[in-house]
């Protein structure tokens, strides 16, 4: 009896609620990662994976990689092409929806496998949620005119008040995207927009930590495209090579990898992360190779 109490408590132990943060950075290049400096995102990964050829989806903009990370999916199942989609008006049918018309998200996948998950939304280009299904959602907001600092503080918020429960909290700025588009990108406008996230994120994870919920939690960093000169769109590798990095209790400490990553993985991550294994049949992402631990830790 006293060997069985003492297994039951270890697998009580290791069933913490699952929270993860998704930091997404709009036109962060793989080129622009290397150049510019970023201590607080090196030393977050350093004890994960970060990969420095992660494939967006084609073509290189940005509502199509975004929907494809949130999806497990590419243009061609969820129908997303260009960034003026609306689910009003649109050319390409996606091959599954929802009673709403949308593309099944890892939103929908998790409020509907994980009990008491809790779901935010922090953006602040106001097309990205468009296929994204709301009521999937338990807080949104969106700050105008490029400025992120109060969602940074709302992701955190939003953190802290639901530190008991499952959460996803998908925090995002475009600031990056606008500074290659505005100055060129590997200008040094674009490289000091990078570096001014690092310092944003640096901010936010020491909060996380003085919260006590830092260590139990799994981070991601990820990005739609790259770009050449002040646009994007093509098949240049600096434009269609990117970083993906992602850390905490379930994934390996392997450092940087070189094996095959897609936008498209990043749902089909994030549902493993959770434990949830019934996906929708429209999914095409993976999981890429070297990212998880071997024994997966799940609420």
């Amino acid at each position: 009896m006293m060997v069985l109490s003492l297994l039951s408590f270890s697998v009580m132990a290791q069933r913490k609620a699952v929270h993860v943060l998704i930091i997404g950075l709009d036109g962060l290049s793989a080129e622009g990662f290397k150049t510019a400096k970023h201590p607080n995102l090196d030393k977050l990964f350093a004890d994960g994976v970060l990969s420095l050829t992660t494939r967006p989806v084609m073509p290189s903009v940005t509502l199509p990689n975004w929907t494809s990370h949130m999806t497990g999916s590419g243009p061609e199942e969820h129908g997303i092409t260009a960034n003026d989609w609306t689910l009003q008006k649109h050319a390409l049918q996606s091959v599954e929806i929802d009673q709403d018309g949308y593309y099944p998200s890892i939103f929908k996948v998790l409020k509907e496998a994980v009990p008491n998950v809790k779901t935010s939304y922090y953006y602040n280009w106001k097309e990205l949620i468009n296929p994204i299904n709301q009521k999937y959602l338990d807080e949104v907001s969106f700050e105008e005119k490029d400025q992120y600092k109060d969602n940074y503080q709302k992701a955190y918020d939003f953190m802290v008040k639901n530190k008991l429960n499952p959460t996803l909290t998908f925090l995002y700025s475009v600031h990056t995207d606008h500074a290659g588009h505005g100055f060129g990108w590997m200008t040094p406008e674009y490289i000091t927009a990078i570096e001014q996230a690092d310092v944003a994120i640096g901010a936010l994870l020491e909060k996380l930590k003085t919260a006590g919920i830092y260590k139990d939690t799994h981070f991601l960093l990820i990005t739609d495209h790259g770009g050449i000169n002040k646009g994007h769109g093509g098949v240049s590798m600096a434009e269609m090579q990117v970083p993906w990095g992602i850390t905490g209790p379930q994934i390996k400490k392997s450092g940087l990898i070189t094996s095959f990553n897609s936008n498209k993985n990043t749902g089909v991550v994030l549902a493993k992360i959770f434990g949830v294994t019934k996906l929708p049949g429209s999914w095409t992402g993976t999981v890429p190779k070297n990212v998880f631990k071997k024994v997966s830790l799940t609420n």
